[in-house]
């Protein structure tokens, strides 16, 4: 999704910033810290070459526009995962608590998975709905390599599982839902105003009419509660086993 390294006006465009020459990964590091610190509204060529100290025509060298940062942005979260996942697995047993913990390998390793993402969604959480609107507008083939690297890491575990291609395709397809709808809902914005001691004024349930919202009035409190890592790893489990039993 790149353009030719050499092509066009980017070749003009020195790519010597203030701390040495790029590369795709610095170009990708400095727009997530970009968005980790102002949200996605910040980042534009003209801003991310301010960041690094180029002009933004050297970025085309590292992305083909705004689109392609986006989709960057993606990459940069996928191969972070992969980083901590490359950390965690040096230890292959099971755990010996917490999620995971008695199951078989390939289970106890879908809920590393799971957890990791957790984690590195929090962490970049300015980032998370791109997950959703580039994977939407981007074929699987054209995706970044380490989102099909992820696909492949869960796809080995269950067909190592003895799972046929039905059924592998179904827990897939239902454990990624899960994951990445579970970040999504634990991620949502809730409070009205965080200075406020009042629950019900710090939820902003004034702002609800309490004749037409009566339940969802009522619900709010609960609904702010986040379920945290062992929600996430109640759901996984639910998943394998509407698919799989106790495999």
């Amino acid at each position: 999704m790149q353009n030719d390294p050499q092509a066009g006006p980017a070749r003009r465009a020195s790519d010597r910033g203030r701390h040495g020459r790029l590369s795709r990964e610095r170009v990708l590091a400095a727009a997530l810290e970009l968005v980790d610190r102002e949200g996605l509204s910040a980042l534009s060529m003209r801003r991310l070459g301010s960041e690094l100290g180029v002009e933004a025509m050297a970025l085309y060298r590292y992305a083909a526009g705004k689109d392609a940062l986006l989709d960057g942005l993606v990459e940069a979260l996928y191969l972070e995962l992969e980083d901590r996942l490359g950390e965690v697995s040096t230890a292959k047993a099971a755990p010996a608590e917490g999620p995971g913990a008695g199951l078989p390998e390939w289970r106890a390793d879908l809920h590393r998975i799971a957890l990791t993402t957790y984690e590195v969604c929090f962490a970049h959480p300015q980032v998370v709905p791109l997950i959703a609107t580039r994977m939407m507008a981007v074929p699987l083939a054209r995706r970044p390599p380490a989102v099909l690297r992820d696909h492949e890491r869960v796809l080995v575990l269950l067909r190592g599982a003895g799972l046929d291609e039905e059924r592998t395709a179904a827990v897939f397809h239902a454990f990624t839902a899960w994951v990445l709808g579970y970040v999504s809902v634990e991620l949502r914005a809730m409070v009205d105003n965080p200075d406020e001691p009042d629950p019900a004024f710090r939820l902003g349930l004034h702002r609800m009419p309490p004749h037409e919202l009566p339940t969802l009035r009522a619900i709010t409190p609960a609904l702010a509660e986040r379920g945290g890592p062992e929600g996430l790893a109640a759901g996984v489990d639910a998943v394998i086993d509407r698919f799989v039993g106790a495999l």
